[in-house]
């Protein structure tokens, strides 16, 4: 499940938002339904941490420049003075992804507004109680 959540998410595939929303969204509905059955609540808010970072990391990597970086920090929040520190680190995409920065700045509800479906989120929907 994660090596196919790690593809869907490459940064390299070339795919805008939209086709990568509807991807992970086609395959999380079809993968949570199949396995709706079984007890596995726990496994789904860990996978879906690594699945927000890498989501995170994505958005990033979008991002590209600095000076876009920096003006898009500063829309999401944060004081002028951070986002041009963090805009300008030397950090890669996926140390990145997991900073106070931008998890408290691209957080779980905004990604939902986005358009991102989550494991866990329509595990409870479908889930069948016993």
């Amino acid at each position: 499940m994660k090596a196919k959540l790690k593809e869907l998410t490459s940064r390299s595939n070339g795919w805008g938002n939209d086709r990568r929303k509807e991807s992970l969204r086609q395959y999380i509905i079809g993968w949570v339904n199949y396995f709706k059955l079984a007890d596995m609540q726990s496994l789904l808010l860990r996978v879906d941490e690594w699945y927000r970072r890498r989501i995170r990391m994505v958005i990033w990597k979008q991002w590209k420049r600095i000076r876009t970086k920096l003006r898009n920090l500063i829309k999401l929040g944060v004081k002028k003075s951070k986002a041009w520190e963090w805009a300008n680190t030397r950090k890669g995409h996926w140390p990145i992804a997991n900073s106070f920065i931008l998890a408290t700045t691209i957080t779980l509800d905004r990604l939902r507004q986005a358009g991102y479906v989550f494991l866990s989120d329509y595990y409870q929907k479908v889930r069948i109680k016993t």
